[in-house]
């Protein structure tokens, strides 16, 4: 499956640091350097990581 990545607005502006995220049925995440291998995960696990990590916990 070819996926179009997106490079995180936090990496470096360099882009020595950069996370790549892909979305399609599921979400991919990589990094840029190393492209491979990519982490996939199910949608929805994917928006309660964002949830948590944003300090939302409810």
């Amino acid at each position: 499956m070819s996926r179009t990545w997106r490079t995180s607005s936090y990496s470096g502006t360099g882009n020595e640091d950069c996370v790549e995220v892909s979305f399609t049925s599921d979400v991919a995440v990589r990094d840029s350097k190393n492209p491979a291998p990519e982490l996939t995960f199910p949608t929805g696990t994917w928006h309660e990581f964002l949830r948590r990590v944003s300090g939302d916990r409810t």
